[in-house]
């Protein structure tokens, strides 16, 4: 598995400007996450289809608020580093920026 740790990026959407953590964990042989985002309530998040290939993982997600929607996720890891982004449906690509290992 790739990508375990707590990591933080900035996030720039027409919703919500600012800094996001995102914990990758090992629930069992596969892979958990858990979002927060400072004073926004995250619904809840399904993470499906996660294929691991080299240091990238990309995943299909769905979210309470989109039923029936996928979200597409790319992320791409180096050492104590990240880059990637979302495909949301009607909110479009939003990029994961200077994303930095914090635990």
């Amino acid at each position: 598995m790739i990508g375990l740790g707590t990591w933080q990026c900035s996030v720039d959407t027409m919703f919500f400007k600012g800094d996001a953590t995102i914990k990758v964990f090992d629930n069992n042989g596969e892979y958990g996450f858990e979002i927060a985002i400072p004073d926004v309530d995250i619904p809840e998040i399904d993470v499906k289809d996660i294929v691991e290939e080299g240091n990238t993982i990309t995943a299909t997600a769905q979210i309470s608020l989109l039923p029936g929607k996928d979200i597409s996720i790319f992320v791409e890891f180096e050492e104590d580093t990240f880059s990637g982004y979302l495909k949301i449906p009607f909110v479009g690509k939003v990029k994961l920026k200077n994303g930095v290992k914090v635990a």
